[in-house]
C-alpha cells in the first residue's frame, strides 16, 4: 500500500481500468478537489468478479497505462489487492482499515457503478466501512435516485456542498458529486480497439 501518515485524508478509487482513460482521470481530479484529499489511491484490481475476464488485459499493462495518464503526484497507482490476495472490495477495505489507523478514507466510485452496486459482495458492509463519494458519469446522473443503495441508505446521504468534510463523518455516509463528465468508457475503447485489429487483419 502507498505510504500514508496519521491524519491524512485518502480517497480509494478502485477499478479494472481496462483500459484506463481520461474519464477515470477526470473522476480522480474531481475527487481530489471536492473531497480535499491528501492522496488518491488508484487501485488497479486483479479483476472484477462480476465481469468477464476473457478480455482483461494483463495487470502489468493496466498498471503501466494508468501510471502514464496520471500526472498528479497525489495520485498513487497501486495493485496491492493482488499482493494481499483480494478481489472483493469489502475484504480489501477491511485490510486497509486495519493497517492504517488514524487515516481517514473515502471510497470513490463512478455513478455508472451505482445502479448495480447492490450486486457486489457484502455491499452494505462496504457502505458501513468508509464514507462513499459517487462521482457523476454520463447517463448515470439519476442513478443515485433509483439505485437500491441510494434508497437503502437515503438517510445517510450528505449534501454535496459538504463533500469536503465527508471523510470526517462516520459511515454510513455518502454523497453524489455533480461536475464535468467525460463520455469515454473502457468498454467502448475496447470495442474500438477490437474493430481496429479486425480491420488491420483484413
Amino acid at each position: 500500500m502507498p505510504h500514508v501518515e496519521q491524519g491524512m485524508v485518502v480517497g480509494l478509487f478502485g477499478g479494472s481500468f481496462n483500459p484506463p482513460h481520461e474519464g477515470h482521470v477526470l473522476v480522480a481530479e474531481i475527487a481530489l478537489r471536492r473531497l480535499q484529499l491528501d492522496q488518491l489511491w488508484w487501485m488497479v484490481t486483479p479483476g472484477n468478479p462480476l465481469k468477464d475476464r476473457r478480455h482483461l488485459a494483463p495487470l502489468e499493462e493496466r498498471l503501466r497505462l494508468s501510471e502514464a495518464i496520471t500526472g498528479d503526484p497525489r495520485i498513487k497507482v497501486t495493485a496491492f489487492e493482488k499482493t494481499i490476495g483480494q478481489s472483493y472490495t469489502a475484504r480489501t477495505l477491511d485490510v486497509v482499515k486495519a493497517r492504517n489507523p488514524g487515516v481517514r478514507f473515502v471510497w470513490i466510485m463512478g455513478a455508472d457503478n451505482l445502479q448495480g452496486f447492490h450486486r457486489w459482495q457484502s455491499w452494505q458492509k462496504i457502505v458501513r466501512t468508509f464514507p462513499i463519494a459517487v462521482i457523476d458519469r454520463p447517463g448515470s446522473t439519476l442513478a443515485y435516485l433509483s439505485s437500491k443503495m441510494a434508497k437503502t441508505f437515503d438517510r445517510a446521504r450528505v449534501d454535496e456542498d459538504d463533500a469536503g468534510a465527508l471523510a470526517f463523518r462516520r459511515a454510513p455516509a455518502w454523497t453524489f458529486i455533480h461536475g464535468p463528465r467525460s463520455p469515454l468508457s473502457s468498454s467502448a475503447l475496447r470495442q474500438r480497439q477490437e474493430l481496429e485489429k479486425h480491420a488491420e487483419s483484413k
